[in-house]
């Protein structure tokens, strides 16, 4: 019981680390955002993230590899066995730097002929474009090298170091974005060259502190064939999925570039750079609960592994429907108040991202603990394959004429399926139960949505000054969503455990 408190207390304190750091990058995100696209202008802007996502494309291999070395990381030091947590983590290091040589040798040949034959890229702006592919590639291989001390930060849940290293990461990005706004030559080169010297800190920050704080995470020589096999058919498995969620997110990216222009892409940029801003509200819970979904399951504590279920999906669900109601309402001043210049589809765009991210969240856990269990060969079969679907029917869609926005439409429509999938898994790799799920999360957290936007949509539909319909509507969301949430979403001993706090609270001010 003890050790089921102080698991409790661990995920709270980390989830407030993390939540400090959330609000230091969300205010340094809003603000160099705006200044970026001013200085880069709306095409550049598009340039930078479509061949940044022309990377991302070619780092399947090592998204499917991070996965397996933070499931295989946090599952060894859960089973606390010191010597096969040295033997995976050299064994990871590895793996990651035959992976990166790899990787790069691939970008430098069939990524460069890509952009130069396929993207459709302004014959002016094609040396700026090879200079963020390049700096891209630097940037992918530092990045892979850090994956398995990244993940030994998370895996002992030693969430105030990474809190700090994202923080200073933040930091950097600010200074790059006041540089470059003040620079009279090719801004986007610039842009794409600055951030690769706070990125060689960080990394070299990363490897020491592992090496002070963790025993096992002293680079050596070895390679343990039962754990590189483990891994590799994890992570083989793995592949599929992350080929399918990259090819959702930057293959549709490129799809809508061969169709549009880069200034459509731009658009989309930065409807995915404020959801994932809103995002960190729920990231940052999940960070901290996943280590211990993980960690039960190792030790065969399926009950509160599925507690941990549960909870967090509902509480990451409320947190992030909480702060994208007002947003999807009142989009259009938001972005306004912040970009000065809204390039065209971005509204639509920002909205059906943020529905896109609501049904995600119910997915969250569940990916979770399916990583868990290390059997993933079928599941991904069947998810990977439904993804896999976000790229030609988007293609088709667009070759037919329709609005660049179906493509989002499409990855609605398949993230349900999925999260339908998963369900199915679940209920015999860990016995989860479905309809309990279904019933006490996914519907229990639409039911609170419906009520929650009754309010505001009244407000944004009868008040027509902007300004005071802005503060109506937010106002009115609020109120709505925090007593929806209360009375709808929480059970009778989360009501209980609210008031506590709220009594607690109060007690602290009459004392002050």
């Amino acid at each position: 019981m003890s050790s089921i408190s102080e698991n409790n207390k661990r995920i709270a304190k980390n989830t407030m680390v993390l939540y400090v750091r959330m609000f230091v990058m969300m205010f340094i995100g809003f603000f160099t955002a705006r200044i970026t696209l001013n200085a880069l202008g709306v095409d550049d802007y598009g340039i930078n993230n479509v061949v940044g996502g022309l990377v991302s494309m070619f780092s399947l291999l090592s998204s499917s590899l991070c996965s397996a070395s933070s499931r295989f990381i946090t599952f060894a030091l859960g089973k606390g066995d010191f010597d096969e947590q040295k033997r995976t983590f050299a064994t990871t290091i590895n793996i990651h730097i035959i992976l990166a040589v790899v990787v790069v040798l691939a970008i430098e040949t069939v990524g460069v002929w890509f952009l130069n034959h396929k993207l459709n890229i302004p014959p002016d702006r094609m040396v700026a474009a090879h200079w963020v592919l390049q700096c891209s590639v630097v940037s992918f291989a530092l990045g892979l090298l850090s994956v398995p001390y990244n993940s030994s930060i998370i895996a002992h849940e030693r969430m105030s170091a990474f809190a700090y290293l994202t923080i200073f990461d933040a930091v950097c990005k600010l200074i790059v974005v006041g540089s470059i706004y003040y620079y009279g030559g090719d801004k986007l080169i610039l842009f794409s060259v600055l951030p690769l010297l706070p990125l060689v800190i960080r990394q070299g920050i990363y490897v020491w502190y592992c090496k002070r704080n963790f025993e096992e995470c002293v680079y050596e020589f070895r390679w343990d064939k039962k754990i590189f096999r483990e891994m590799f058919a994890f992570s083989t498995w793995n592949f599929i999925g992350c080929t399918a969620g990259l090819m959702r997110d930057q293959g549709v990216n490129i799809v809508i570039n061969m169709f549009t222009s880069p200034a459509v892409n731009a658009a989309r940029g930065i409807a995915m750079h404020l959801n994932s801003l809103i995002g960190q509200f729920t990231g940052n819970f999940m960070v901290s609960l996943n280590p211990q979904i993980t960690k039960y399951y190792a030790v065969g504590d399926l009950t509160h592994m599925h507690k941990l279920i549960y909870y967090g999906t509902r509480f990451s669900y409320y947190l992030f429907m909480f702060i994208s109601i007002p947003v999807i309402f009142e989009i259009e001043p938001i972005l306004t108040v912040w970009l000065g210049e809204v390039p065209a589809h971005t509204v639509l765009f920002t909205r059906l991202v943020l529905v896109l991210s609501l049904i995600d969240i119910f997915s969250q856990t569940l990916i979770t603990a399916q990583n868990a269990t290390g059997n993933i060969r079928n599941y991904q079969l069947v998810v990977g394959g439904l993804y896999l679907l976000n790229l030609p029917f988007s293609y088709l869609l667009l070759k037919m004429g329709m609005i660049p926005e179906v493509t989002l439409v499409v990855a609605i429509v398949i993230a349900i399926a999925c999260m339908i999938a998963r369900l199915c898994f679940l209920r015999y790799s860990i016995k989860l139960r479905v309809f309990d799920y279904v019933l006490k999360v996914v519907l229990n957290g639409l039911l609170v949505t419906a009520i929650s936007l009754v309010a505001p949509w009244l407000c944004y539909h009868n008040i027509t000054a902007p300004l005071w319909q802005f503060f109506a509507v937010c106002g009115v969301s609020v109120i709505s969503s925090a007593l929806a949430i209360y009375f709808i979403g929480c059970n009778s001993s989360e009501r209980n455990m609210v008031n506590n706090y709220v009594v607690k609270f109060y007690h602290k001010l009459l004392r002050r």
